[in-house]
C-alpha cells in the first residue's frame, strides 16, 4: 500500500498530500451518503496514497456489545473486536482523541492483531458528543506518523462522518 504516491513523504510536503487526500474524499462522498461505501472508498484512498502502511480501516462503535467492531479497511485481517478502553484504538474512544503511538511495543496493553505493525495512529470518528468509532492506521515503520498526520486525518475523519449516515 501507499507506493502508488511514492516511498516517502517529507514532512514538508504531508500539508499538501493531506489537501490533495481530502478533495479527492470529497469526490468520492459527493452524492453519496452510505457509511460502509464512504468507509471503504475511504480506506482503499488512504491506503493508495499513504506511504509505509500495512493496514488502514474503520472499527464502529458496536451498540450491542458496546465494543469495537472492524468496519472496512485494507490489508490483513484483523481483530474483529475491540473492547473500549483495550489498546490503542479503544483508548482513543474511550478518551474521545487521536493518539500517535510511535511503538506499539511500548503501548501498554497494545492489541497486536498483525505482528509486522510497529507504529499506529488512531483518530476517533466524532459527531458532537457521540462517539461512531475510530479511523486506524497502522505502519511497519517505527514512528512513521506525525503531528502533520494526525491533523490530516482528523480532516479526514471529520469529512467522514459530515458525509456519512452511521
Amino acid at each position: 500500500m501507499g507506493v502508488a504516491v511514492q516511498e516517502e513523504v517529507e514532512a514538508a510536503d504531508k500539508p499538501a498530500l493531506y489537501r490533495e487526500i481530502i478533495l479527492r474524499l470529497e469526490g468520492l462522498f459527493a452524492g453519496e451518503r452510505n457509511g460502509i461505501a464512504n468507509a471503504a472508498n475511504m480506506s482503499a484512498l488512504l491506503g493508495e496514497m499513504l506511504p509505509d502502511l500495512n493496514w488502514v480501516g474503520f472499527y464502529f462503535l458496536d451498540p450491542v456489545s458496546s465494543g469495537l467492531v472492524v468496519g472496512p479497511f485494507q490489508g490483513r485481517p484483523a481483530c474483529v473486536r475491540i473492547a473500549i478502553g483495550k489498546g490503542v484504538c479503544g483508548t482513543s474512544v474511550a478518551e474521545r482523541r487521536p493518539i500517535i503511538v510511535p511503538d506499539v511495543d511500548a503501548f501498554p496493553g497494545h492489541i497486536a492483531c498483525d505482528a509486522a505493525s510497529r507504529s499506529e495512529l488512531v483518530v476517533p470518528l466524532l459527531r458532537g458528543a457521540e462517539i461512531l468509532g475510530v479511523l486506524d492506521l497502522d505502519s511497519p515503520i517505527l514512528a512513521r506518523f506525525d503531528e502533520a498526520d494526525r491533523d490530516g486525518l482528523v480532516t479526514a475523519a471529520q469529512l467522514f462522518v459530515s458525509a456519512s449516515d452511521l
